[in-house]
């Protein structure tokens, strides 16, 4: 695999391999992609703990009688609606 990158990431790479952390550019982007994996589990969990929060939050509102009954399709393209508003 071939890879393209600026003069700028170039001399990044070379600058973590030149600074013994290394053993070769090919260690550098390893590291980086696992750094970018892990950040996006940890971002996925971020946004699960945020939709938990969200949903428990409506549960509540359920529970304290703050829902809104939903008998037919119009009932709620009307709150549909007023939601796009």
């Amino acid at each position: 695999m071939h890879v393209s990158l600026t003069s700028e990431l170039e001399s990044r790479i070379k600058a973590k391999v030149e600074s013994g952390l290394y053993n070769n550019a090919s260690e550098v982007i390893r590291e980086a992609l696992r750094f970018m994996d892990t950040h996006e589990d940890w971002i996925h969990e971020l946004k699960l703990a945020q939709l938990r929060e969200q949903l428990n939050t409506g549960i509540q509102e359920l529970v304290s009688g703050k829902g809104i009954k939903i008998e037919s399709a119009s009932t709620l393209d009307s709150l549909f609606d007023e939601i796009k508003r």
